[in-house]
């Protein structure tokens, strides 16, 4: 006796056709994303990862650089006790930092990190360049009451910026004005605090 082979039905006919295509074929949406230029703390993964509960590392973008703004110590961190970085604008100046594609689900936290629901900082859109290709609608934040004079940040905010930068690929030539920055101002901030003891 003969057998008839196994016929396999093709998969559309395996299909219910009383259902829409559209809901039999679904694939995953991406989740939506935004750019986040960091210049301060942020440009450490390591650090951020405190901040948003998962590593940042592939999120990396690399260095980046903003026209028209400078550094500036220009806000006091209660959290860290010590001056903590800012961005103010001018003409003549560059800040290089760090470049992220960030998921949307981080971008709660990063508000709270930089206190924006207490009036720390507040969101700010800019244009950067990173790796020769200009970013135009990339978020970052800026201090919302600036001090009138910066203020010296400690060694710990001090390190973990500089390894941000060094890390990430910031300029050489950055990374030494970024340092003598940071460490005028912790000098500056040692000599008044001798004179007051004296």
């Amino acid at each position: 006796m003969t057998t008839q082979p196994h016929r396999q039905d093709s998969p559309s006919q395996s299909l219910d056709p009383s259902l829409p295509v559209a809901n039999v074929l679904q694939f995953p949406q991406p989740e939506p994303t935004f750019y986040y230029f960091a210049y301060g703390s942020c440009m450490c993964p390591v650090d951020l990862k405190r901040s948003l509960g998962e590593s940042t590392h592939a999120f990396v973008l690399g260095s980046a650089v903003l026209q028209g703004y400078r550094l500036g110590f220009n806000r006091k961190s209660v959290r860290r006790n010590c001056g903590v970085l800012d961005i103010v604008p001018d003409v003549n100046a560059t800040v290089e930092g760090v470049l992220y594609r960030l998921p949307e689900r981080f971008s709660d936290p990063l508000d709270h990190r930089e206190e924006v629901p207490h009036g720390g900082y507040r969101r700010e859109t800019v244009e950067v360049s990173c790796q020769g290709r200009v970013y135009p609608d990339v978020r970052t934040y800026v201090v919302v009451e600036k001090l009138m004079e910066e203020l010296a940040p400690n060694d710990w905010y001090f390190n973990v910026v500089l390894r941000g930068a060094i890390t990430c690929g910031l300029s050489e030539a950055y990374c030494w004005q970024l340092f003598n920055h940071m460490h005028q101002l912790q000098q500056r901030h040692w000599q008044t605090q001798s004179l007051r003891s004296a």
